[in-house]
């Protein structure tokens, strides 16, 4: 059986805690994070958001958001 986006997302927080877009798109192969954990609010999902930071290789801080499942 062929699991889809949002339950990869799901699969993934639940092991690993949490997700970025990073860690979507590297890991899971999901480009557009944010729509699909807007479509798992509409079905009853709530997630913490966290702004985080990293420094890219050329040294420069990008700031991302961080996706928690509350009451996992």
């Amino acid at each position: 059986m062929r699991t889809n986006q949002r339950e990869k997302i799901i699969n993934h927080i639940r092991q690993h805690g949490s997700l970025t877009s990073f860690e979507a798109y590297t890991e899971l192969g999901i480009t557009q994070l944010a729509t699909r954990i807007s479509e798992l609010e509409e079905q009853g999902y709530v997630f913490k958001k966290e702004w985080t930071s990293r420094k890219n290789k050329n040294g420069e801080t990008k700031y991302f958001k961080k996706y928690y499942l509350e009451n996992v």
